[in-house]
């Protein structure tokens, strides 16, 4: 459970960042962003394998380059879902997408991993 909550602060942070460093992206409070980074990974968990086998074909047939449309989709749909989070245009979603993972990765890797508890 300690791993849900440090990545979904961490993307929280992440989606904060990024929604001032890109243009056009507006967000209006931190709660909002908290609920985009909520929405975001659940969305990541169970839509989106979903969308990637429903387009195998496409995926290979793009050397996997169709999975850029399915991010910046998901990002769409997140925007679309959560009020007082917008991101204007398809570049913007694919940076925002990039962006997001990007500083995702880098919040995380500061925090580190929280310790999953052992069975005796």
């Amino acid at each position: 459970m300690g791993r849900f909550f440090t990545k979904t602060i961490a993307t929280a942070v992440a989606v904060l960042i990024v929604a001032y460093l890109l243009s056009g992206v507006t967000i209006d409070n931190t709660v909002t962003a908290l609920l985009v980074a909520v929405v975001l990974g659940l969305l990541n968990n169970f839509v989106k394998p979903i969308l990637i086998i429903l387009t195998i074909p496409f995926t290979v047939f793009t050397l996997g380059l169709f999975l850029l449309f399915i991010n910046v989709f998901i990002i769409q749909l997140v925007a679309k879902i959560v009020p007082g989070f917008a991101v204007n245009g398809w570049w913007t979603a694919l940076f925002f997408s990039f962006l997001v993972s990007l500083f995702t990765s880098i919040i995380e890797s500061i925090l580190g991993k929280p310790d999953e508890p052992t069975l005796p």
